[in-house]
C-alpha cells in the first residue's frame, strides 16, 4: 500500500518522515479532524501491513509512538464525551447483555441500511462499498489483538467467533477475501487500503477506534464491547444491504458477502454479548464500564457516518473525497 495524500500539517510531516526515513517528528498538532484521523490511521497501519518503501522497524519508532499517544489521548477524550448520552441508555438495565441491547437500540432516525435497501442509486451503493472497504479488507484483524489479553470462557468464545470471521479453516471463505471479490465484481479496486484517499475523516475515525481499543490492554473491555455492538447491529442491516444489492442487480459476489453475514452475525451477536462480554465482566467486574464505552463508540461512530453519508447523497453530493491527482481512473 502506498502512503496516502496528506490532509494537513501533521499528516504531511508524518508522510515525509515515513517516506524519507526521518527519525524525528515535530510536536505539531493536527490542523483538524481530517488531519488527526489520517495521521492516526497511518500510525496504526504500521502495526498491520505497513506501507511500500517504509522500513518495518518504524512500527516501534519511539518518536512515532509518542506522536500516536498524543493523538490517541485527544481522540479518546473526545470519543468518551460523545458517548456519554448513549451509555446513559444502559443505566437502568441489569446484566451486561441487557445493557448492550439498550445501547444498540439507540436510534437517530437516520438509517443507512434502509436507504441502501430502497433508495440508493448504483453509484451511491458503490460509494458505500468503498467506504466500508477500509475495514472489511482487514475484517476482524483489530479484534484479534484482544485474544492474548483475555482468558477463560471469554477467550474461548472470541476465538470461536474469529474462527468464523477468518473463514472457518478455508482461505476462500475469509470474510476479507469475500469482500475483495465483491469489490472486484463491480469494478472497484480490491487492494488493501486502495481507497484511503477517498474516505472522509469519519470513516477513518471508525477504523481508528477499533485499532485504539485493540492495541491497548487497558481497553480490552472496550474492544469486546465494540465487537458486541458491531455484531448486534449487523444481521438485519446486512439483510437490507443484500436486498439493495439485488434491487440494483450488483451481482453474485456482492450478494454473497452480505448473505454470509445475515446468518453468521445473527449467531455472533449472542456469542459476543453473552459468551464474550458477559463472561468477561463476570470474571473482571471492573471492565463493565469499558465494555459499555466500546459499544457506545461503535453506535456513535456509525450514527455519525450515516448522517454524513445520507446528508451528502440527499443533497446531490458524493460521500467520497475527490480523487487525488495521482490516482488513475
Amino acid at each position: 500500500m502506498e502512503l496516502p495524500e496528506p490532509r494537513g500539517t501533521l499528516s504531511a510531516e508524518l508522510t515525509t518522515a515515513l517516506r524519507d526515513g526521518i527519525t524525528r517528528v515535530s510536536r505539531a498538532a493536527p490542523d483538524d479532524d481530517e488531519d488527526l484521523h489520517l495521521s492516526l490511521w497511518m500510525l496504526y497501519e504500521l502495526h498491520y501491513r505497513g506501507f511500500a518503501g517504509v522500513d518495518e522497524a518504524r512500527e516501534w519508532d519511539p518518536d512515532l509512538i509518542a506522536v500516536r499517544g498524543r493523538l490517541e489521548a485527544q481522540f479518546e477524550t473526545e470519543l468518551r464525551a460523545a458517548c456519554q448520552p448513549i451509555i446513559a441508555l444502559a443505566d437502568d438495565q441489569g446484566t451486561v447483555p441487557d445493557q448492550l441491547v439498550a445501547i444498540t437500540a439507540y436510534d437517530t432516525g437516520i438509517s443507512l441500511p434502509q436507504f441502501l435497501q430502497r433508495e440508493a442509486t448504483t453509484a451511491q451503493y458503490l460509494e458505500f462499498l468503498v467506504q466500508r472497504s477500509l475495514y472489511h479488507l482487514k475484517e476482524s484483524d483489530p479484534q484479534a489483538w484482544a485474544l492474548p489479553r483475555l482468558e477463560g470462557p471469554a477467550k474461548v468464545a472470541l476465538a470461536e467467533l474469529l474462527y468464523d470471521e477468518f473463514g472457518g479453516g478455508r482461505p476462500e471463505r475469509l470474510h476479507s477475501r469475500l469482500y475483495a471479490e465483491a469489490l472486484q465484481a463491480v469494478d472497484l479496486d480490491p487492494s488493501y487500503g486502495a481507497y484511503v484517499d477517498r474516505v472522509p475523516g469519519y470513516t477513518l475515525a471508525a477504523n481508528n477506534a477499533m485499532s485504539l481499543f485493540g492495541l491497548h490492554g487497558r481497553l480490552r473491555g472496550a474492544a469486546m464491547g465494540h465487537l458486541a455492538a458491531f455484531e448486534m447491529t449487523s444481521s438485519l442491516p446486512c439483510r437490507r444491504f443484500l436486498q439493495g444489492a439485488r434491487r440494483l442487480e450488483l451481482g453474485g459476489p456482492v450478494e454473497r458477502y452480505f448473505d454470509e453475514h445475515v446468518e453468521a452475525d445473527a449467531v455472533h451477536e449472542h456469542l459476543a454479548a453473552r459468551a464474550i462480554c458477559g463472561a468477561l465482566v463476570d470474571a473482571e467486574p471492573q471492565l463493565r464500564s469499558a465494555v459499555l464505552f466500546g459499544a457506545a463508540a461503535c453506535v456513535h461512530l456509525d450514527a455519525v457516518a450515516a448522517d454524513q453519508v445520507i446528508g451528502a447523497w440527499t443533497t446531490g453530493r458524493s460521500a467520497l473525497l475527490p480523487a487525488p491527482d495521482r490516482e488513475v481512473a
